[in-house]
């Protein structure tokens, strides 16, 4: 029998203290995440809870500034795991394929932040490593996307005044583009919390 877990991704405190999440399109990705994990518990399935950091960096996901913790409303359950990483998938900097191996894992769940980057990151490095996976889309969140001419310290309002800029809407769009059929199933929120309670 296949055994699944869910992957949370950096749904974490560093990116509610930058300027950009007032454009994000899921302020309640806590609770968006928050389904899929009691439903994950329900069936009996592993939940894995990664979180980003950038040690040295003095910047939100520097541990020592102490936003590298989840949003509240989220809390990891006795014995469920939590990884820290340092590269944007969460395999390459921990210990994540020989837990999921010792789990007996087949699947793999992602939800968390950022849809088009560490999310998207980590299931195509997953499906490189053969696990089945399934993206929650809606169950990730992401910001404004600047061009990338676009200089680092442009404040928000520049960058949602640059019509290069891709919406929330653009990026969420093109990462189901270029998972769905390649590297995931793509299921909304709904189809997922239904599928682990009724399964």
């Amino acid at each position: 029998m296949s055994r699944t877990a869910l992957l949370v991704v950096d749904v974490q405190e560093s990116f509610r203290v930058r300027p950009n999440w007032k454009a994000v399109n899921h302020p309640d990705i806590a609770s968006r995440v928050d389904r899929l994990v009691q439903a994950a518990r329900a069936k009996g399935d592993l939940v894995v809870w990664v979180l980003h950091t950038e040690p040295g960096t003095g910047g939100a996901f520097d541990p020592v500034n102490g936003h590298v913790r989840f949003i509240e409303g989220l809390e990891p359950a006795d014995g469920e795991p939590v990884l820290t990483k340092t590269s944007h998938n969460a395999f390459t900097t921990t210990n994540l394929q020989q837990l999921l191996t010792q789990h007996g894992i087949s699947e793999v769940v992602v939800s968390g932040i950022r849809t088009e980057q560490c999310c998207e990151t980590t299931t195509r490095v997953a499906s490189d490593f053969g696990y089945d996976v399934v993206f929650v889309t809606e169950a990730t969140a992401t910001t404004p996307l600047p061009h990338w001419t676009m200089p680092a310290d442009a404040t928000l309002e520049e960058i949602l005044a640059d019509p290069r800029t891709l919406s929330p809407e653009l990026v969420t769009e093109r990462t189901e583009y270029a998972l769905a059929g390649r590297f995931a199933t793509i299921r909304t929120l709904d189809e997922q919390a239904g599928v682990l309670v009724s399964s």
